[in-house]
C-alpha cells in the first residue's frame, strides 16, 4: 500500500463521516458508495478506515484507552458549533 493511501486528510475524513451518515450498513455496495464520496480512496481503504475506527471506539468504551484530560477553552469561538456537528454525525453512524 502506498503511503498516500494510508494518510487521510481532514477533508477526506469529513467526506468519510458525511458518507457514513448517508450509507448505513444495509446499503447495497456501501463501501463503493462511500469511496465515491471520499476523494482518492478505494472501497477497501474506506472499509479498513471504518474498521480501525470501530476498533478504536471499542477500546475506548472498554476503558483500554484513557480519556484525555482536556483543559477548558476560554473565550467565545466557533469550536462549539463544529463539535455539535460532529456529535450529530456520530449519532447517525450504525456500527455493524
Amino acid at each position: 500500500m502506498a503511503s498516500s493511501s494510508a494518510t487521510w486528510s481532514s477533508k477526506q475524513n469529513k467526506q468519510f463521516e458525511e458518507a457514513l451518515a448517508m450509507f448505513d450498513k444495509d446499503t447495497p455496495d456501501r463501501w463503493h458508495n462511500i469511496a465515491k464520496a471520499v476523494s482518492g480512496k478505494s472501497a477497501e481503504e474506506v472499509r479498513r478506515h471504518y474498521e480501525a475506527l470501530v476498533k478504536d471506539i471499542m477500546q475506548i468504551e472498554t476503558d483500554q484507552v484513557p480519556i484525555p484530560n482536556y483543559r477548558a477553552i476560554s473565550g467565545n469561538n466557533n469550536r462549539g458549533l463544529y463539535h455539535n456537528e460532529q456529535i450529530r454525525l456520530v449519532k447517525n453512524i450504525k456500527l455493524q
